[in-house]
């Protein structure tokens, strides 16, 4: 059975597609936009954009006014102003057609929910202000710890309510995620000894010269998402030291480099103090190989992290968890609910396979996360924060893991049937293949594929840099033209070949996420892109004449 005869739609599957689109839109102004946001999101977002996409510039000076009103105006008024500005021009994010980023179409219940529990207003640091959702929190980090790790029972009975333990914590997304475990790798790695106190009481500096390391590194592949940059600053490390080992063609990292890069440093008394995998790739969804990355991490004694915020949903697919062997070795784990489980934006987790691990970033003041209590700010990087793990525990329960096993085997299968008609093209090339519902490709008339081929036979470097130059310049015209339009939309990003870093390609990347995106939309954005190519630019002249 082929992939899109799996795709067929049952009675089962049609009834969960109803969630992320609901008829119906009664009137008035406020009541009118809370109404149709969670009934008919689609729908009223179309009739509310403008025909012709209006200019950033243009939309800035809407929000040009620098103090702020003295008078007070009426909701009415302000709902009215927001329909012409706000609303009208802001990015058609659940469209079907939206293709480029990791954001999707919301279930229709999520919305109203999420009025509740901004009505609610808790506060997740404390237990004075959250006494029901500091529980509920901690079932969903328990669910999703189960979903990765799969303890037993009582392990969850002993650890998930544990005032003094933690199996995971809530984020704003997954930079805060990363952050948090590679925090907690660092404090491990360099905590109190004797009369040391630990790096969170003398600093890095100190940390050093007691354990007798020169500098620490952290090691991951080229694909490693910027957060790990970020992290590196923050924590004192320098960014300089993330290491990035190159992948192989399969823009999977590759470990013999990164075994012989961690000698390297250890030869200059550069101790690893974590390894991040990744699982699932933000510019080409790949999954880096955890099993022998978690063999590496063994041998260096050093953190084992993977990055899976945007693949990490997949282990809710019976079919495809297999991709992500190896990810209940990691020490931690980031997973981010607001790309591929459907939860609105800011709905990051990270797991912690010992429930003791979130004591090394532990901290406590009189007023408030006070020792002993059930305060979730003691063990999180960030202090208030709202309950969002109410929306996660929402869809968990409402679209289930029958549910989600029909959305993600949906997605992925739907990816390699775009790859499929994109290489029955002979003016399209597939760059990568999609090995989780994302994958990138890019225009290139059948001449120039067929320059391409031979300039690369003849080891014609210069021929190659050529060609890949104008069609970069393409690409990105197309991409941008086909922005501007508003019928569909699709990221860009460079890939750079790991065996001649001297030649990069700008490509199109596209996220199959959108569980409402069928094969008829997929069919018009390609012939979207043919007819811009043809469109007045200086690159397809060019590339024809060569």
């Amino acid at each position: 059975m082929t992939s899109k005869q799996t795709r067929q739609a049952t009675a089962s599957e049609a009834a969960l597609l109803r969630i992320f689109t609901l008829p119906e839109a009664p009137h008035s102004t406020l009541s009118q936009i809370e109404k149709n946001l969670s009934e008919n999101l689609m729908g009223f977002l179309k009739e509310n954009i403008v025909a012709v996409e209006k200019p950033l510039t243009e939309i800035e000076k809407d929000f040009q006014a620098h103090q702020i009103p003295a008078s007070p105006s009426f909701v009415s008024d302000y709902a009215e102003q927001m329909m012409q500005t706000l609303i009208a021009h802001s990015v058609h994010t659940s469209a079907p057609s939206f293709i480029g980023h990791m954001t999707s179409a919301l279930p229709y219940f999520v919305l109203p929910l999420s009025k509740m529990m901004v009505g609610l207003n808790q506060n997740l640091v404390k237990i004075e202000t959250s006494k029901a959702f500091t529980p509920l929190e901690r079932q969903v980090l328990g669910m999703m710890h189960h979903l990765v790790y799969g303890q037993a029972d009582d392990f969850y009975d002993n650890w998930m309510h544990s005032a003094n333990h933690s199996l995971g914590a809530f984020c704003s997304g997954g930079t805060v995620a990363n952050i948090t475990a590679l925090w907690i790798a660092r404090n491990r790695l360099l905590k109190a000894d004797g009369d040391f106190r630990g790096v969170t009481a003398s600093g890095l500096l100190s940390a050093l010269r007691h354990y007798g390391y020169d500098d620490l590194a952290i090691l991951v592949s080229t694909r490693g998402h910027y957060s790990l940059g970020k992290t590196a600053d923050l924590l004192g490390i320098g960014r300089d030291n993330i290491i990035q080992i190159p992948c192989a063609k399969d823009n999977k990292v590759d470990v013999v480099k990164m075994r012989a890069a961690a000698n390297e440093l250890k030869a200059r008394n550069i101790k690893v103090i974590a390894i991040v995998g990744v699982a699932g790739t933000t510019e080409t969804g790949n999954i880096d190989p955890l099993n022998a990355l978690a063999d590496l991490a063994a041998e260096l004694e050093c953190h084992f992290h993977v990055d899976a915020a945007w693949g990490g949903a997949s282990l809710l697919s019976n079919k495809y968890r297999h991709l992500l062997a190896g990810i209940e070795r990691a020490d931690s784990v980031t997973i981010d609910a607001h790309k591929q489980m459907y939860v609105p934006m800011g709905a990051g987790m990270v797991l912690f396979k010992d429930p003791q691990l979130a004591n090394a970033i532990k901290h406590h003041a009189e007023y408030i996360l006070r020792k002993g209590s059930k305060d979730l700010g003691s063990q999180t990087l960030e202090g208030s924060r709202p309950g969002m793990a109410m929306l996660v525990h929402a869809c968990l329960q409402v679209i289930g893991r029958d549910g989600y096993e029909i959305l993600i085997n949906n997605s992925l299968e739907k990816a390699r049937d775009f790859a499929e008609l994109i290489k029955q093209q002979e003016d399209f090339q597939l760059v990568s293949a999609p090995e989780l519902c994302l994958l990138t490709y890019r225009y290139v008339p059948a001449k120039v594929q067929r320059l391409l081929k031979q300039a690369v036979l003849d080891n014609d470097l210069n021929k190659v840099s050529q060609i890949n130059g104008l069609l970069d310049g393409l690409t990105k015209f197309i991409q941008k033209r086909q922005r501007e339009q508003g019928k569909s939309f699709v990221s860009r990003t460079r890939i750079t070949p790991e065996d001649n870093l001297e030649l990069t390609s700008v490509v199109f990347r596209v996220v199959l996420a959108n569980p409402l995106t069928g094969d008829d939309i997929l069919q018009q954005v390609l012939e979207e892109q043919r007819e811009i190519a043809q469109q007045d630019n200086p690159f397809l002249p060019q590339l024809l004449t060569l």
